[in-house]
């Protein structure tokens, strides 16, 4: 990386104001500031020399977007975004502002919240065994005729119906939580869950989905397992065009 190089923690609208005194990545932190460009401006420091993603500078990175969502909307870049120089930044940044505006008024006022849904483990044995026929008949023929083969098929058995009893969940908890919601975003695969999603929803909100978040849970225990993560900045909520920037 050279001198000139920037790391960019986020983009806001002009007028908005860092927090005094404001620290990012590195060791010691690096000083953040801003770079007006236009109708936008790019928070950044100076990259720090050996930048990885440790537990530090990932909160470093963290902390300051959530620092900067209590002012108004920050359209945040992912961890490790870097550009080279400040000309390259405003130039990106002029040609994608129309982009980034409406962005910024989508998540005003908003976070997201990440809900993971697995299938229940242990509880959700118990229940399988009493609801499928199937199941309890290979388990049977298990403890009958124990070997490799009888418990390939029972362990596939169970595999599949913990899935699926998890999936026909997981599609009652979308419905419900993204009426409370202003916006849905699907997450990546992630070994072990059926649903991987994200819901834009409004900073009033937010103890209000939460709250339904461990009502599903409650009601849907011995089906699946819910991993809520949340409030956090809305990475998942301001589309392709978010990252202008690039080593």
């Amino acid at each position: 990386m050279t001198a000139r190089d920037l790391y960019v923690y986020g983009i806001v609208r002009a007028g908005h104001g860092l927090p005094p005194g404001s620290l990012g990545v590195g060791s010691p932190p690096a000083p953040v500031r801003g770079l007006p460009a236009g109708r936008l401006v790019a928070v950044v420091s100076d990259v720090p020399e050996g930048l990885r993603a440790r537990r530090r500078d990932l909160m470093a990175h963290q902390g300051l977007l959530t620092s900067l969502a209590a002012h108004g909307a920050v359209v945040p870049m992912r961890f490790g975004t870097v550009c080279g120089g400040e000309d390259v930044l405003v130039e990106r940044l002029a040609a994608t502002e129309r982009h980034h505006l409406t962005c910024l008024d989508r998540i005003d006022g908003r976070v997201e919240m990440n809900l993971k849904v697995l299938p229940a483990q242990e509880d959700g044995l118990a229940d399988l065994l009493r609801e499928d026929p199937h199941v309890r008949r290979l388990r049977d023929e298990a403890r009958r005729r124990p070997g490799y083969e009888a418990n390939l098929r029972l362990g596939e058995a169970v595999t599949a119906g913990l899935e699926r009893r998890a999936r026909e969940a997981a599609a009652h908890l979308l419905r419900e939580l993204s009426a409370l919601a202003d916006g849905t975003a699907a997450g990546p695969e992630v070994a072990g869950c059926v649903l991987n999603t994200s819901f834009l929803v409004g900073g009033s909100g937010h103890d209000r989905f939460t709250a339904a978040v461990s009502r599903l849970a409650a009601g849907h225990r011995g089906r699946v397992e819910l991993k809520l993560t949340g409030p956090m900045p809305c990475y998942s909520f301001v589309g392709p065009e978010r990252a202008p920037v690039g080593a």
